[in-house]
């Protein structure tokens, strides 16, 4: 092939790629939800984890009846991420008065959770990050259905702060705000 040619098809291809990046095709507009949850580190441990969970930053939550446990969300460590994925941190406490700390993640568009690290009894973050599961309505562990439908995901939506998120434990849910 001659010079002339291959500069030629070098600058129809830069010619082809200049200008769609921002674009998005009908697959991508389909699935952002999973994008998403993808781009938000779907392989990798979180690099940046909060500090652990103090007593007077917990917000407690109502996760339905059927739970012997009390549930709290950490306040202080409530974010929602540029892809639209409310992080915060749980603290599941047993009838005993034991605590069970998690860092987790909803992605409310997809209906699922994941754990990032789990607390341990020290004090300090074992980072263990699961895969994405779905979030169950009718499943007896409710907590995440109630975070999710209740207070961090109204209409299936993500919060669009975290002083959202922590207005809505304050008050008892979303529907309280509106």
């Amino acid at each position: 092939m001659s010079r002339i040619a291959l500069l030629g098809a070098a600058a129809l291809l830069a010619a082809c790629s200049s200008g769609t990046g921002h674009m998005k095709s009908d697959w991508e507009r389909l699935n952002e939800g999973r994008l998403a949850r993808d781009e938000s580190g779907s392989g990798s441990p979180v690099e940046n984890l909060p500090p652990f969970p103090r007593g007077e930053n917990l917000a407690e939550f109502f996760a339905g009846g059927a739970a012997d446990f009390r549930f709290f969300v950490d306040r202080t460590s409530l974010s929602v991420s540029k892809e639209r994925i409310v992080r915060y941190v749980l603290v599941a406490r047993s009838p005993s008065g034991v605590d069970n700390v998690t860092y987790e993640g909803i992605n409310c568009r997809e209906a699922e959770y994941r754990i990032y690290a789990v607390g341990r009894a020290d004090g300090t973050w074992a980072s263990r990050p699961g895969e994405w599961r779905p979030i169950a309505r009718e499943n007896v562990q409710r907590w995440h259905s109630a975070l999710r439908d209740e207070y961090f995901c109204p209409s299936g939506i993500a919060i669009e702060s975290a002083a959202d998120g922590v207005r809505a434990l304050q008050r008892g849910g979303q529907q309280s705000i509106r």
